[in-house]
C-alpha cells in the first residue's frame, strides 16, 4: 500500500497562517460554513496552542461496554473544552443505533461535527473531510499510525483518509474453562471446537457463535472464514468469496451449529450484547467477544459467579492457520457539513495523543492505534499485573493484537464495498441460511457472491475502488 501521508497536499487543502488569521478575523462563519470542502492544516494555527479555537463542538459516540472508559472520557471532554475555549457537547447512544444515525445525518446534511462508529464508515467517504492533517499531527507526538489503522481508514484509490481511528479492540475467544475441562477439550483449533460442541451441548452448555444481523456475528464469521482460507477480497480489493474454501467453511460452521449450538444464535439481531448475556446466564460455554465479556463479571455484575472460570485465547486455528480480526475499530469522522472543523480536528488529535490514558481507563479494552501512545510492552506490563483470576490472563491480549488482528477486508483494505457488505450482514446471512437448512452451502455462497460482485461494481463505477 502506498503511504501518501508525507506527500504535499493540494494547495487549496490547507490554510497558511496568514490565510487562517484573515479568515478567523472575518468571523466563525467563514471557517465553519457547512459543506466546506477543504480540511484545515495544523501548520500555523497550532502555534497558538488552542487560543484560536472557539464556538461550539458537538460529538456523538457510543455507550462504552466498559463503563470506566466513559467515566474518564466525559470529564476529559469537559476539561478539553475549558482549556480550548470551546463549548463541547458529547452525546452517547447505544451502539446498535450508530449506523442509522449516521445515515440520518448524511441525509439531512446536518448533525454532529465529530461522529464515532465501531467500524470504518467507508461508504461515506465523500461526506467527510480528508483527515490526513489530524493523523500527521498525532504522529508528531505519539508515533506512526499503525498498519491496521492505515488499512482501515485510508483509500489507496482516492488517496484519502476517510476517518481517524483512535483505538481498536482485540477479539479473543472467551470460554468457560471449567466446562471445557470437564469434557477434556480446549478451543485450540476449529476441529477441537467441533468435537467439543456436542459434549458441551449435552451438558446444557452450548457454544454461542452468532449467525445474526449484529456486529459480533459479522466479526466472528468473517474471521472464521479466513482461518479456512476464505476471504471477501484479495490484496487488490477484488472480490474472492466464491471458492471451495468458502463452501468448506460454511459447511463446517453449519455442523457446529447443528451439533453444538441452539437456535439462539440466529435470534441475536441488533443486539451486540446477546452473546455476552448468553455467557453470563451460565448457559453459553464459548463466545467471540472483546474483554467486556470478562470485565463485566469481574465487576460483580452479571455473570460474576463465573468470572474466575472465564478464559481468553486467540481465535482457534483452522486449515489456513490462525487469522483474526479486530473486534471493533473505533473510528471518528468529521463531516464535510460540520460547523466547527478546526475544533473538531484539534479535539480528535488530542484524543488520539491521550491514547495511553484511554487504554488504561478502558481496562485494556481499547488498544491505541498510534505506535508510541502505549507500546505493546507497556500494555503487557499492565496486563501482567492484573489480579483477576487466572492471574495474568490478559497478557494474551498483546499476542492477539500483534499476531492475529487484521482489518475488515484483509488482505485488502477496508473500503466502501466491504463496508456495505458489513453493514448489510451478508456474511452472517450466508452462514445462517445453510445452518438452518434452507439452502446448500454451494447455493448460499453463490448467491452471496453475486450480491457482493454487484456491490463492488457499483463502487468501482463511482471510482471509490
Amino acid at each position: 500500500m502506498t503511504d501518501t501521508r508525507d506527500e504535499p497536499a493540494p494547495a487549496e487543502s490547507f490554510l497558511s497562517r496568514r490565510e487562517f488569521l484573515k479568515k478567523a478575523g472575518a468571523g466563525a462563519a467563514a471557517i465553519g460554513v457547512a459543506g466546506a470542502a477543504a480540511p484545515f492544516s495544523f501548520a500555523g494555527p497550532l502555534n497558538y496552542k488552542g487560543r484560536w479555537l472557539s464556538g461550539n463542538l458537538s460529538l456523538l459516540t457510543w455507550v462504552h461496554f466498559v463503563p470506566s472508559y466513559d467515566q474518564w472520557l466525559d470529564p476529559w471532554v469537559k476539561a478539553w473544552g475549558e482549556k480550548n475555549d470551546v463549548q463541547v457537547n458529547i452525546e452517547h447512544i447505544n451502539n446498535a443505533l450508530l449506523d442509522t444515525r449516521a445515515a440520518a445525518e448524511v441525509a439531512a446534511q446536518s448533525g454532529h461535527d465529530l461522529f464515532f462508529n465501531l467500524h470504518p464508515m467507508a461508504v461515506y467517504e465523500d461526506q467527510v473531510i480528508n483527515h490526513a492533517p489530524v493523523i500527521q499531527e498525532v504522529e508528531k507526538k505519539v508515533g506512526k499510525y499503525m498498519p491496521i489503522a492505515q488499512s482501515s481508514t485510508f483509500n489507496p484509490k482516492t488517496k484519502k483518509y476517510f476517518a481517524v481511528s483512535d483505538s481498536y479492540v482485540p477479539d479473543p475467544v472467551v470460554w468457560r474453562h471449567d466446562l471445557w475441562n470437564a469434557v477434556g477439550e480446549s478451543p485450540a483449533t476449529w476441529d477441537h471446537v467441533k468435537a467439543a460442541g456436542p459434549k458441551l451441548k449435552a451438558m446444557g452448555h452450548p457454544i454461542g457463535i452468532g449467525q445474526s444481523q449484529e456486529i459480533d456475528s459479522n466479526m466472528a464469521l468473517i474471521a472464521f472464514m479466513m482461518c479456512f482460507g476464505s476471504f471477501i477480497q484479495n490484496e487488490e480489493n477484488r472480490p474472492t468469496l466464491l471458492s471451495k474454501n468458502t463452501v468448506d467453511a460454511v459447511n463446517f460452521m453449519a455442523e457446529i451449529a447443528k451439533t453444538g449450538e441452539t437456535n439462539d444464535v440466529f435470534s441475536w439481531n441488533g443486539n451486540a450484547a446477546a452473546n455476552n448475556n448468553y455467557l453470563y446466564s451460565g448457559t453459553g460455554s464459548l463466545i467471540f467477544n472483546a474483554i467486556s465479556a470478562t470485565r463485566t463479571p469481574e465487576s460483580g455484575a452479571a455473570g460474576g459467579q463465573y468470572a474466575d472460570d472465564l478464559w481468553i485465547w486467540p481465535i482457534p486455528a483452522g486449515p489456513h492457520g490462525r487469522i483474526g480480526l479486530e473486534h471493533l475499530m473505533g473510528c471518528w469522522s468529521i463531516w464535510k457539513f460540520a460547523q466547527n472543523k478546526p475544533a473538531a480536528q484539534r479535539f480528535l488529535a488530542d484524543l488520539c495523543i491521550a491514547g495511553k490514558d484511554a487504554t488504561i481507563q478502558s481496562q485494556l479494552y481499547n488498544f491505541p492505534t498510534f505506535a508510541n501512545a502505549m507500546p505493546f510492552k507497556d500494555i503487557r506490563k499492565v496486563a501482567a499485573a492484573d489480579q483477576h483470576k487466572p492471574k495474568g490472563k490478559y497478557s494474551i491480549l498483546t499476542t492477539i493484537a500483534e499476531k492475529y488482528t487484521h482489518n475488515i477486508g484483509y488482505p485488502g483494505t477496508t473500503n466502501a464495498a466491504v463496508d456495505e457488505i458489513f453493514q448489510k450482514y451478508l456474511i452472517p446471512q450466508m452462514f445462517a441460511q445453510v445452518s438452518q437448512g434452507k439452502v446448500s452451502a454451494q447455493d448460499s455462497v453463490r448467491h452471496t457472491n453475486t450480491a457482493i460482485k454487484d456491490i463492488y461494481a457499483k463502487w468501482r463505477k463511482r471510482n471509490m475502488l
